[in-house]
């Protein structure tokens, strides 16, 4: 019998070729680890290629799953289990293991041509090489072509489903229930039942294995989490920026427009929100970047919410029309899912290196707000709040979100719908301007005394027929002026609407209040930032830590933050593009901490790099 181990926490990556289907085995552990109410983070990491040479190394896929009894900030750092679907997979991950993490491999793969394929002069089966680790060696093809020999399919179809065996047994080692994956595969095959059935049977089978083999003499359980009270579910980034958007535009009350052209790792945006038209939501997959934001831009001026999505490549494409939409005055959201450059650099990997796009990349003086999601689930309330800013102020608005962030899962406590803002619009209906002579005339550009916002007028609405373009406009009746001091006042003013935008402050973490560091973060390195400075704080070090959710403008009370530390650090997944915004906008001495390897921070390496500074400020 086996013996039944409770454990706090566990980090599990599973990792095989493209055509394994690793994606769809770690979603379905997620799925099945959310429902159990533990606290969780994934970390999908895959190739670029469609379909990269099989058995080879740049052809391994992973997903890595941390859960715990616990709130959990990152991933994890390290597996302490790794499920290897063949020897690429086991030779690209190996180094990230440490000494006595489990593996479990699919000992059928670990042929002479499959070892030589990765280099392996000896089969690290059957020397020495793996003792440092406790591996089990599953013969999961075999097995799976075995559990499945009644079913009227071929042995390739059979041998397709070894990634349902190994996540049966990986459940049944780990606690987890299967019945959710079980009705997620006759759905998925529901066209063709004997391949649903086929897949259910691989699952009972390698969970049957579990129980049945003297491999494994411990499984472990790792209790639910003490979470906030409320109805949880389990969300990617880029789907809680699409339901952040839907939201929007129902508490906005206003049509959404997406104009969006396919994009790693933007387009399960345009694919989610494509599903929801019930809620007043059209999608427009133009034929190039340009077109996608143009049409979005024409949508806002036609009194709806125009949105845009891509990544960086395309942001660069679509700068000319953000431009426009600048001189314009109307609202416009365009989502930057960002990924590795520069050109098309490392697609399917993140990266945090478009901020100074986002700030600076446009022609003229063209300020937008910007605004970066921290966590998966914090992508819908950045969406709302993007919308937010964009609606009530008549401006572009730039949301960063990355490719960490867009395909990252974590547990969503869902929101009270009523509680979310109102951003309802209101539109201009009428004459707001009097002539000397007493005339009513409609001004597009008189603004609101608060926000310098223009009015938002429909076209079609009597009487509000207005001038609309890019060339530079007078102050109020938007008539065509190439007067210097007009061009010189309206370029202050645009710059004026967005630094006053109303963003609340940054809020410090400094438990004791005595650190002399200050961490400062923004967007997805939110989660290591945190695991570490909780890490140092736990060993008796006083460390601070704050997050930017706004970029542009910044906090009101950012500088007198800046100014009460002795050291201010600045971890980025750049070359150090805050910081250097930091040192010219506050004359702060930022002690910049930088990589760009297209993966996240890890929470251990942060912490080796902030104890360095605590202990020698």
């Amino acid at each position: 019998m086996n013996t039944v181990r409770q454990l706090d926490r566990v980090v599990i990556r599973f990792a095989g070729d493209s055509g394994d289907g690793m994606q769809l085995t770690g979603d379905r552990f997620t799925a099945e680890t959310a429902k159990l109410g533990n606290d969780l983070s994934t970390l999908p990491n895959f190739p670029a290629e469609i379909r990269a040479p099989a058995g080879t190394l740049p052809g391994v896929s992973s997903f890595q799953i941390h859960f715990a009894d616990t709130d959990i900030l990152t991933p994890g750092d390290a597996p302490g289990v790794l499920v290897a679907m063949n020897p690429a997979a086991l030779k690209a991950n190996l180094p990230d293991l440490p000494g006595g993490a489990t593996i479990v491999v699919n000992s059928d793969e670990f042929t002479a041509r499959n070892l030589k394929k990765v280099g392996y002069q000896a089969n690290p089966l059957e020397d020495d090489s793996l003792e440092p680790y406790q591996v089990h060696a599953v013969p999961l093809t075999s097995l799976t072509i075995e559990a499945l020999s009644n079913f009227d399919i071929g042995k390739n179809e059979a041998a397709r489903a070894k990634n349902m065996f190994a996540l049966g047994l990986i459940s049944w080692l780990y606690s987890r229930p299967t019945d959710t994956t079980e009705a997620f595969i006759s759905k998925k095959f529901a066209a063709r039942p004997e391949l649903a059935q086929a897949n259910i049977a691989a699952l009972r089978a390698g969970h049957a294995y579990g129980e049945t083999t003297e491999s494994f003499a411990v499984r472990y359980e790792v209790p639910p989490a003490s979470l906030q009270p409320g109805t949880y579910r389990n969300i990617t980034g880029n789907l809680a920026l699409a339901y952040g958007i839907v939201a929007a535009g129902v508490r906005a009350k206003l049509p959404v427009f997406l104009g969006a052209y396919p994009i790693t790792p933007a387009s399960d945006i345009l694919h989610e929100l494509s599903r929801h038209k019930r809620f007043g939501v059209t999608t427009f997959q133009a034929e190039d970047e340009i077109a996608a934001v143009g049409a979005a831009l024409g949508a806002s001026y036609g009194g709806a919410l125009g949105v845009t999505t891509s990544s960086g490549p395309g942001i660069a494409l679509k700068s000319e029309t953000i431009s426009l939409a600048v001189s314009l005055e109307l609202p416009l959201v365009i989502v930057d899912v960002q990924r590795a450059g520069p050109s098309t650099g490392l697609p399917t990997k993140t990266e945090q290196a478009d901020l100074m796009m986002a700030l600076y990349g446009r022609h003229g003086e063209a300020p937008i707000a910007v605004v970066a999601p921290c966590t998966p689930a914090d992508c819908f309330d950045a969406a709302i709040e993007a919308c937010r800013i964009a609606v009530t102020y008549r401006t572009p608005v730039m949301l960063l979100s990355d490719g960490y962030l867009a395909n990252g899962s974590e547990p969503w406590r869902l929101p009270d719908v009523s509680a979310l803002p109102d951003l309802t619009v209101e539109f201009a209906s009428g004459p707001n301007h009097i002539l000397d002579d007493g005339t009513e005339v409609f001004w597009p550009y008189k603004r609101d005394p608060e926000t310098l916002a223009r009015p938002w007028a429909v076209p079609g609405t009597p009487g509000l027929q207005h001038r609309i373009g890019g060339l530079e406009k007078r102050d109020g009746t938007g008539d065509i002026s190439y007067d210097p001091a007009n061009h010189d006042f309206m370029v202050r003013t645009r710059a004026a609407r967005i630094d006053r935008i109303e963003v609340p402050d940054v809020v410090v973490e400094d438990p004791e209040g005595e650190a002399d560091v200050l961490v400062l973060g923004w967007g997805s390195t939110y989660g290591p930032i945190g695991a570490a400075c909780r890490a140092l704080r736990q060993r008796g070090l006083h460390i601070a830590q704050a997050h930017l959710r706004h970029l542009n403008p910044m906090p009101a009370n950012l500088a007198e933050v800046l100014a009460g530390y002795k050291r201010v650090v600045v971890p980025e997944m750049n070359l150090g593009q805050l910081s250097a915004v930091l040192r010219a906008r506050f004359g702060v001495d930022v002690v910049a901490y930088n990589q760009v390897r297209g993966l996240p921070f890890t929470s251990q390496e942060l912490e080796t790099v902030l104890e360095e500074v605590v202990k020698n400020v």
